[in-house]
């Protein structure tokens, strides 16, 4: 393809750049569209992936079929298998009424699959088979359906890592990747940052009738040599902050410095953390964070008490803040803490501190004690208990199923 065409479609889907890996995706979508070979789409959270799918579509000769765009991450792991194949009447809890799914709906067209590597390891099997033969089979069915679709895939997960690990199927990688199309990071294209800012500052402005901030020198810089975690979504957040809030429509460094938050220099992170804190890559993460904290509490406090039941005086070392005066050992009330002490206290019965510390609960026990506390507090709604958690309902739905807990409050 000659440079004519990538930018006739950067015209037609907005795409604002010159970097030579922004055009090398785009020339590589353009030759694979009139194929109908799958595509693998990957990049960090916030390039701009989406708009890739809709290239390939629009140029290939399925243009006229429809356009499928689903969210692998976004779908509960219990429900995804019928969304993505449909299902029979009565199949499951639900199920009402016979549904076709999105590769039944997408026939003769393209599915963009965004997250894939979020599916879970079921799913990835079904998904193989479609890839491998058009074929697939609805839940509570036993006939065999046929589709005639082309996939697009994208990721922002490492599927190198997600095979290592066993969360990915490595035949599905390669059926997926015939044709990959990998888009550079923000941080990559420092040439095409202020002409970014300068289009989502001007469509700002045009959108709310204002006049279009302009960016000193020293801001262009500061622009420039910034990191972009959040790569062109970030950039057009703070674009529009900047539009909105400053009343100065001649912006320097100093204001610009307000929007940007710090980074780590260990990119890429989520967000920007202070400084003794940790990033987290996902909810999964910041769950297991709050776990281990919990854990550290109940083990401080077994400490204390072994400290009192045996007459040890309590240190600073143990790291017990806002104790109150400790009683005399008969008056201490029973603590309802898993795993705590035997309440008779015979020399026999009392072990050292260091012992309790080592007998502190496994991650996996406080973790499964949250979820049950949860869905119990929710009366077993898994949404409200997910929500109370602060995780995904996939992220939930995967760990009932882990820890048996199928049937709490059903």
């Amino acid at each position: 393809m000659d440079n004519t065409d990538v930018q006739q479609v950067k015209l037609r889907f907005g795409i604002i750049g010159n970097n030579e890996g922004l055009n090398r995706a785009i020339d590589v979508a353009l030759q694979v569209a009139h194929t109908d070979l799958s595509v693998l789409i990957t990049g960090e959270s916030g390039v701009g992936k989406e708009n890739f799918p809709k290239i390939i579509h629009l140029y290939s000769r399925r243009k006229h079929g429809k356009y499928i765009a689903v969210n692998c991450g976004a779908i509960p792991e219990g429900t995804i298998d019928s969304e993505l194949f449909g299902h029979e009447k009565g199949s499951f809890t639900g199920a009402i009424g016979e549904r076709n799914g999105y590769f039944a709906e997408a026939d003769g067209g393209t599915i963009f699959l965004d997250e894939v590597g979020e599916l879970p390891l079921p799913t990835q099997a079904r998904l193989l088979r479609v890839l491998e033969s058009g074929e697939y089979i609805k839940v509570g069915s036993s006939k065999v359906e046929k589709t005639n679709v082309r996939i697009v895939a994208a990721t922002n997960v490492k599927l190198d890592e997600a095979i290592a690990e066993g969360r990915f199927r490595e035949d599905l990688y390669y059926r997926l990747c015939t044709i990959p199309i990998i888009l550079p990071p923000l941080r990559d294209r420092v040439g095409d940052i202020t002409l970014l800012f300068r289009k989502f500052a001007t469509d700002c402005a045009e959108r709310y009738q204002m006049p279009s901030v302009q960016l000193s020198e020293d801001a262009k810089s500061m622009l420039e040599s910034y990191t972009w975690p959040g790569n062109i979504r970030q950039l057009k957040n703070i674009a529009e902050q900047i539009s909105t809030l400053e009343s100065d429509r001649n912006i320097t460094s100093v204001t610009l410095k307000k929007y940007l938050p710090p980074v780590s220099s260990k990119l890429p992170a989520l967000f920007s953390k202070s400084e003794g804190e940790q990033d987290f890559g996902n909810e999964r993460e910041i769950l297991y964070k709050v776990l281990f904290d919990m854990r550290k509490d109940i083990t401080d406090l077994k400490g204390l008490v072994n400290s009192i039941m045996s007459g040890k005086k309590v240190t600073e070392s143990q790291n017990v803040t806002a104790v109150a005066p400790i009683p005399h050992v008969d008056q201490v009330p029973t603590i309802n803490v898993p795993n705590t002490i035997p309440q008779k206290h015979n020399e026999t019965n009392i072990q050292d501190t260091e012992e309790y510390i080592e007998e502190a609960l496994t991650l996996d026990e406080v973790e499964r004690e949250m979820i049950e506390k949860a869905l119990a507090r929710n009366h077993g709604k898994r949404k409200d208990a997910a929500k109370d958690l602060n995780i995904s309902e996939r992220t939930l739905y995967r760990k009932i199923k882990e820890y048996g807990l199928e049937k709490i409050n059903k």
